[in-house]
């Protein structure tokens, strides 16, 4: 398994690479931060503004080739990821922002994953019956209904649980209090601030997988296998647990590989609607202030993990089908 998942590993590495290179190539090619540092107040002369972008690495009269070769020397030598127009380094900004994105999502998938499977296990048991009917009624909902509506709509109930109670309960912007001296009430100070972006995107994940598990387990139900293990004596259950729901988890374990880039890729609006300064309100930002470094430093954290979750779910793949160990 580790040899295998070794080559999948390598073979990510490789597609990192090339996403990264052709994202730089067209951030260079079409992000010219030169032509918003001349709109400034003062406006500097011409002469200013491109030996501005040459102390930052940005040197608009090279060719995207040569400012390629240059910016991956840094990356591979120091690992300089470079500098935005504002003169910020991409290392530090993205240090702070990455931290910030998967604290806000490393609690959501996890729950994503184990709500969603466990609902569309349940449901499964119970085809047609009214805990059945309500529960994919509502994953199908999530499933159509855009993010950030959804997002809003949770905004809007824990601003209407604040009113109601009388006394705020729930943040529904930032990450923390400015101001909390370290201890009790800065871990409650967090929860809150925590729980209704947490909740939000849980609430709109899970569907999908709670689909697809209902779906696969319903198909594998009836299956030859499950009807001879109930024919040694198994009640439905206990085929359905040991037998059924392992081959059934076989193609959800697959799609890990992209859901989590989706949460993360959903997590943009996220960020935005609950004022998270993480990575994807950044690249939102790099994009408009034509910051090239910060645009293709994204692109290279979207398309890690992307790898991430691909490899996730080779792992998960592996313990639950016995064929890929034989390959």
């Amino acid at each position: 398994m580790l040899k295998y998942l070794a080559k999948r590993g390598i073979t990510y590495v490789f597609m990192i690479f090339l996403t990264t290179s052709a994202g730089y190539f067209l951030a260079v090619s079409s992000l010219k931060p030169a032509l918003l540092e001349q709109e400034r107040i003062p406006r500097p002369t011409p002469e200013q503004v491109a030996n501005s972008m040459r102390l930052k690495g940005l040197d608009p009269d090279l060719s995207p080739w040569e400012r390629y070769v240059q910016w991956l020397t840094g990356v591979v030598t120091r690992w300089d990821w470079g500098r935005s127009p504002n003169g910020a380094y991409i290392n530090a900004e993205f240090g702070d922002r990455v931290w910030i994105s998967t604290r806000l999502f490393l609690a959501s998938i996890i729950l994503t994953l184990i709500i969603g499977v466990a609902l569309g296990v349940y449901s499964a048991a119970r085809q047609y019956k009214f805990q059945d009917r309500v529960i994919t009624s509502y994953s199908y909902l999530a499933y159509i209904v855009p993010a950030p509506i959804a997002y809003f709509l949770v905004q809007l109930g824990a601003i209407n649980i604040n009113e109601t109670v009388g006394q705020r309960i729930f943040f529904v912007t930032g990450i923390s209090t400015p101001g909390m001296e370290p201890g009790w009430a800065q871990v409650v100070d967090m929860a809150a601030h925590y729980a209704v972006p947490t909740v939000a995107i849980t609430l709109v994940g899970w569907g999908a997988y709670q689909i697809a598990q209902r779906q696969y387990l319903l198909d594998n139900v009836n299956a030859d296998f499950v009807r001879t293990a109930r024919a040694k004596g198994l009640s439905r259950n206990q085929a359905i647990a040991r037998h059924a729901l392992r081959v059934s988890f076989i193609p959800v374990a697959q799609s890990i590989a992209f859901t989590i880039p989706a949460i993360f890729a959903g997590g943009f609006f996220a960020e935005k609607i609950f004022a998270w300064p993480g990575v994807g309100s950044w690249s939102i930002d790099a994009i408009s202030l034509q910051d090239v470094n910060a645009a293709t430093a994204t692109l290279a954290y979207g398309s890690v993990i992307f790898a991430l979750g691909a490899i996730l779910a080779d792992f998960a793949t592996t313990l639950v089908d016995p064929r890929v160990r034989v390959q």
